[in-house]
């Protein structure tokens, strides 16, 4: 869905003199680069979402707990890019036509799976959301490894790779392929846990592939007003009702769709056994 960065921040990029956006190395600026905002939420999320592995957790409060701390952290790690211009801004017309383009993409994806080879569908999805997932990880882990685990000296080193060409219905410009080290180095991480999840399909992989998007939407997706939020509940909220209640459309759906959209959380303590029970999110 279409955004457009928000009035102000605009306003303030134009202010801004050309020679600002080069921060000298090691200065305040581009340290602030690396900031994990609300580190302790990011622990609290890493704790609730590894916790089932160790012992029995009880779903409706793990439910609760994650998607309140994945608001938290997202919503704090979105301050620096929305004051820099970095995100997109939701408008009134967004909000309205949120929950009818997602009806269409839920029906489709209900229509496919009951017309197609539902294997076929997953596997294709799989490829999907791992190459999402790659970038979705490596943009989350990032800031943690330019901290405190990659040298200082080489935090702030870039690589130059090329120019990719415009990709039709996927970029609208050239890409500069240019990587941070702390990228680079998230990047193989990213690569060898998306391999992990489409090898072993674990739920943790899954969950893991799941918080980073759920993390990088709202720190890069923006609401301008309250109104604007307001009215996106609102249809949501309805969206929800007439799916899950009124058809079986959006439980057949997620139970079909082998891909990280959703969250998984076991109730049983050997969440590893085969049948094991799970609620979803």
């Amino acid at each position: 869905m279409a955004g457009t960065r928000s009035a102000a921040a605009k306003a303030e990029a134009a202010k801004a003199p050309p020679d600002v956006a080069a921060a000298a190395p090691g200065s305040d600026d581009e340290i602030e680069e690396h900031h994990v905002a609300a580190p302790l939420a990011h622990v609290a999320l890493l704790a609730v979402a590894v916790a089932p592995m160790f012992t029995a957790v009880e779903p409706n409060f793990n439910i609760l707990a994650t998607a309140t701390l994945a608001v938290f952290a997202g919503a704090h790690r979105s301050v620096r890019p929305v004051a820099a211009g970095k995100t997109e801004s939701m408008t009134k017309q967004d909000a309205m036509r949120f929950p009818l383009i997602g009806s269409c993409v839920l029906l489709g994806f209900f229509l496919l799976f009951k017309f197609l080879p539902k294997d076929l569908v997953n596997k294709i999805l799989t490829l999907y959301f791992v190459v999402l997932g790659i970038f979705a990880l490596t943009a989350t882990l990032a800031p943690v490894l330019g901290l405190g685990i990659v040298p200082r000296s080489l935090a702030h080193k870039t690589v130059y790779f090329g120019t990719l060409p415009v990709i039709p219905f996927i970029t609208d410009a050239p890409f500069r392929a240019e990587f941070s080290v702390p990228e680079m180095f998230s990047g193989v991480v990213s690569c060898s846990f998306c391999a992990w999840y489409v090898m072993e399909k674990h739920w943790l992989a899954n969950n893991a592939l799941g918080l980073a998007f759920s993390l990088q939407g709202i720190e890069f997706l923006s609401l301008d007003s309250i109104q604007i939020g307001a009215i996106l509940l609102t249809g949501l909220f309805f969206y929800d009702i007439f799916w899950v209640f009124f058809t079986p459309v959006m439980v057949t759906v997620a139970k079909s769709f082998d891909a990280p959209i959703k969250l998984l959380f076991p109730r049983a303590l050997d969440a590893a056994a085969k049948g094991s029970p799970f609620s979803m999110l």
